[in-house]
């Protein structure tokens, strides 16, 4: 009977360390099976990066972070218009997304990625 107890409590420790650390843990677009995290992956993390953290392209051109940094967009509404209507080197979305994937958009990049609610 101890046995089982030991056990019992090993696990819960591991359950409860597990929780603990996820918490703090940055949202992973590699491994999210979300739509959104889908569209990321086929259309912005060829000039962003595979996890928004910005990159430099072949050309030089300095991409900036979606996460943090001078040019994260402050507001949901300056992140649709941006997505909308790049500008800045970023080409615009409008007529390639629908307008119910923009604002998935705009709610992936403001929340997931930065971390808001």
């Amino acid at each position: 009977m101890r046995l089982k107890e030991f056990l019992v409590f090993v696990f819960a420790v591991f359950g409860v360390a597990a929780c603990y650390t996820s918490q703090n843990r940055p949202f992973v677009i590699a491994e999210s099976k979300s739509y959104e995290a889908s569209l990321f992956r086929q259309h912005c993390s060829i000039c962003h990066g595979p996890e928004g953290n910005g990159r430099m392209l072949y050309n030089g051109t300095n991409v900036p972070s979606l996460r943090q940094g001078q040019f994260k967009a402050p507001t949901r509404a300056a992140i649709q218009a941006q997505i909308e209507n790049g500008g800045n080197g970023m080409l615009p979305f409008r007529k390639t997304l629908t307008d119910r994937e923009i604002k998935m958009m705009t709610e992936f990049v403001y929340c997931d990625l930065r971390g808001n609610k």
